[in-house]
């Protein structure tokens, strides 16, 4: 069982940045693959980026290629993902998922959520 919580989103220009946080409670969270997902207003939920159990190996949907960074620490059992040159389509609620050892980019491939949190990106 692992339980997630989100902390980081607001509001920001575009073009500014954001730092979104993960913080993970619960056994093992060292061989978990974590994801972030995000959903707009009547939009599906859909894969952001990824990172694997050892953080090794990451992953990215093309829209955030080059703007997005994700990164993890097992020793505090964070994962973040820094946001940057960012754009009104980013709009969007941001969830942090878990799932063991390797990236999926489907939402129904992970097993535990966190609530999500607010991120908001004016023109």
């Amino acid at each position: 069982q692992v339980q997630l919580v989100e902390s980081g989103g607001g509001l920001v220009q575009a073009g500014g940045s954001l730092r979104l946080s993960c913080a993970a409670s619960g056994r093992a969270f060292g061989t978990y693959a974590m994801g972030w997902f995000r959903q707009a207003p009547g939009k599906e939920r859909e894969f952001v980026s990824g990172i694997n159990w050892s953080g090794g190996s990451t992953s990215y949907a093309d829209s955030v290629k080059g703007r997005f960074t994700i990164s993890r620490d097992n020793t505090k059992n964070t994962v973040d993902l820094q946001m940057s040159s960012l754009k009104p389509e980013d709009t969007a609620v941001y969830y942090c998922a878990a799932r063991k050892y390797i990236v999926h980019q489907t939402a129904s491939a992970y097993a535990y959520w966190g609530q999500g949190t607010q991120v908001t990106v004016s023109s």
